[in-house]
């Protein structure tokens, strides 16, 4: 099972940013698929859901501005991120969690996320 987490970089703070994350080796569709994020200093917390059946779920810190999305037939997951703040600064990580019992589970390997001020 793989997880490619891209798109991060580095974006002024009111800029956007797309991630993707391609997963290969699982039945795309049996999956709810999550971004997390990690600050420095800081635990991982998780931003945005998508189950299985399409339904999503945010983080406060992150409704209004963020949109995950998912393109089953190309086996990927988006976070659209806009109106970027310096607290969103993070790696941000992909997840996978086979429903409905969230096990097994997946990682990506985290891409960096930095908005500046």
């Amino acid at each position: 099972v793989q997880l490619q987490a891209s798109g991060g970089g580095l974006v002024q703070a009111g800029g956007c940013r797309r991630l993707s994350c391609a997963a290969s080796g699982i039945i795309f569709s049996f999956y709810a698929m999550s971004w997390y994020r990690q600050a420095p200093g800081k635990q991982r917390e998780l931003v945005a859901t998508i189950t299985n059946s399409g339904n999503r779920n945010y983080a406060d810190s992150v409704k209004g501005r963020f949109t995950i999305s998912r393109d089953i037939a190309q086996n990927t997951v988006y976070l659209e991120m806009n109106t970027l703040k310096p607290e969103d600064t993070a790696v941000y990580y992909c997840n996978a969690a086979r429903e409905p019992r969230g096990l097994p589970t997946y990682w990506g390997q985290g891409t960096q996320v930095t908005v500046s001020s």
